[in-house]
């Protein structure tokens, strides 16, 4: 039987009852069906993974009993920010969830020139605090154990602002780029990779990030991929080449 886990915000200890809301109970009952005396393994993303055991179960609250905790913790070994920019609808959701599952540590989403999606501070922090749960999700799934990072939307010309004399290799997905992704070799420090909406980069957006230090233009090959396809093409890549898959 495939192993159960469950994201939870609660510290987590040896003896711990954790007293859950209605979205979990709606998950483990409806979803993994699964009833008290079960067994679902539990983490939070600074604690470990520990193995629970349903105690008690009603329809709007769960209450699970923690154990003890568990080896199979699987992050990843190279360290990979995601700046993306926004997509419509689903398909940023995909990219979110994708991208967990591939091992990014942390995602951006940028709101660029091409871009159609357009979010005021209230929006933004909600778009925020769900592509954080879809993050959550997929760890559940993947079988990570730390969530990555999911900053709040914001312009890309503020994230450049903040992001000039870090000492991570920025590199920016050009379609006709002349020096494939395949061809970049591993950096010291931590990888920033950078990918436009459905539109892609601006004219004047790739100026600005050509003039960033450690910045180099790179491509997927002689196709044009979709904003969402390129993100997994180019994050499978890496964990093939150089990341725990090689």
């Amino acid at each position: 039987m495939p192993l159960k886990r469950l994201y939870v915000p609660e510290r987590l200890a040896a003896g711990a009852e954790l007293h859950l809301a209605e979205e979990a109970a709606r998950y483990l009952g409806r979803v993994l069906r699964l009833r008290v005396g079960d067994t679902v393994n539990v983490f939070n993303g600074d604690d470990g993974e520990w193995s629970a055991t349903i105690s008690r179960f009603g329809k709007d609250r769960v209450s699970l009993a923690v154990h003890e905790i568990v080896a199979n913790v699987i992050e990843p070994r190279l360290k990979i920010h995601l700046v993306q920019g926004i997509s419509r609808g689903e398909r940023m959701d995909f990219v979110v969830q994708k991208a967990t599952e591939l091992g990014v540590v942390r995602i951006t989403p940028v709101l660029t020139d091409h871009g159609v999606v357009k979010l005021d501070d209230k929006r933004a922090g909600k778009r925020r605090l769900h592509w954080q749960r879809v993050a959550e999700s997929a760890c559940e799934q993947s079988g990570r154990v730390n969530p990555p990072q999911v900053d709040a939307p914001l312009p890309l010309n503020d994230w450049l602002g903040a992001a000039r004399g870090n000492d991570s290799t920025n590199l920016i997905l050009v379609p006709g780029a002349g020096r494939p992704l395949s061809a970049v070799e591993a950096p010291a420090a931590g990888l920033c990779l950078l990918i436009g909406p459905e539109g892609g980069f601006s004219e004047a957006e790739r100026s600005r990030l050509h003039a960033m230090p450690q910045t180099h233009p790179v491509s997927l090959g002689p196709r044009i991929l979709r904003a969402d396809t390129a993100t997994v093409a180019a994050l499978t890549l890496w964990q093939s080449a150089l990341g725990d898959w090689a």
